[in-house]
């Protein structure tokens, strides 16, 4: 399994007990049939702590950016730091990026601005956008219209089939986390169910939304079994052939990363 979606940095780590350092986090994760997983640095702060980590451990991999909730506190991105951080081989995408109007916490120009140029990135080096979205499907959509040769994923997906369908129609994957779980998200499976399996990925969005039956816990890495496994059953098949699926479909998106 590869886990295409995780905060290694996230602060919950050590403020929650347990308390666990990013090499427990991974060697748990491995234990547990995580081969590779892709760490999200969408601060500018966590861009080099992110290449830390990625150098010190080979199974891990990561995407650098500016979240859309984060934009109002961060200088508005620029398509060069974009490019620079890029150039290095552990960079395997670009984000998260995208747009929230749920929280609002950046006004929706600013996120129009860096969500634009973190695709324009995506064109020009051919790294896909790792993209947040929720309550926007629709601006969401129409700007990924305008950048018809980024690659991209629709992270932690939760959205609606016409998302999914638009999602897929333009070249995009979509990725699920441990929501796909959770008793009441039948819709989200029958969802899971209609999509061309080449196109899903799995994710923790650790330490957020871990998966029954551990939800409202802390989430990480090792936990992406769950998942994998609520999406085996959806698609009527093995854990380990949806693993494999989900697997080579994270390495073929992701392509810099390296099979072990």
């Amino acid at each position: 399994m590869i886990d295409s979606h995780t905060h290694l940095m996230h602060s919950r780590f050590q403020t929650e007990e347990p308390a666990l350092s990013t090499a427990q986090l991974i060697s748990t994760a491995t234990a547990a049939g995580v081969q590779q997983m892709v760490n999200i640095a969408c601060r500018r702060a966590e861009w080099m702590p992110s290449l830390h980590i990625c150098q010190t451990h080979p199974e891990v991999f990561m995407a650098a950016g500016i979240h859309p909730q984060d934009v109002a506190e961060e200088d508005l991105i620029k398509l060069d730091e974009l490019l620079a951080i890029a150039e290095h081989p552990k960079v395997v995408a670009l984000g998260e990026t995208g747009l929230d109007y749920f929280y609002e916490n950046s006004p929706k120009s600013q996120q129009h601005a860096s969500f634009h140029t973190h695709l324009e990135a995506c064109t020009k080096t051919g790294l896909p956008a790792v993209i947040h979205t929720r309550d926007a499907e629709a601006d969401t959509i129409a700007i990924l219209k305008e950048h018809p040769k980024a690659p991209f994923v629709l992270h932690c997906f939760t959205g609606t089939e016409w998302l999914a369908e638009q999602g897929i129609a333009l070249g995009g994957y979509i990725s699920f986390s441990g929501i796909l779980t959770f008793k009441k998200s039948n819709e989200l499976r029958d969802i899971a169910s209609k999509l061309p399996r080449d196109k899903v990925l799995i994710e923790t969005d650790a330490p957020y939304l871990a998966p029954d039956p551990f939800r409202g816990k802390r989430n990480a890495p090792h936990l992406l079994p769950h998942t994998c496994m609520t999406l085996a059953k959806v698609w009527q098949c093995s854990t380990e052939e949806a693993a494999k699926i989900t697997a080579d479909n994270t390495r073929r998106l992701f392509s810099r990363m390296a099979v072990l």
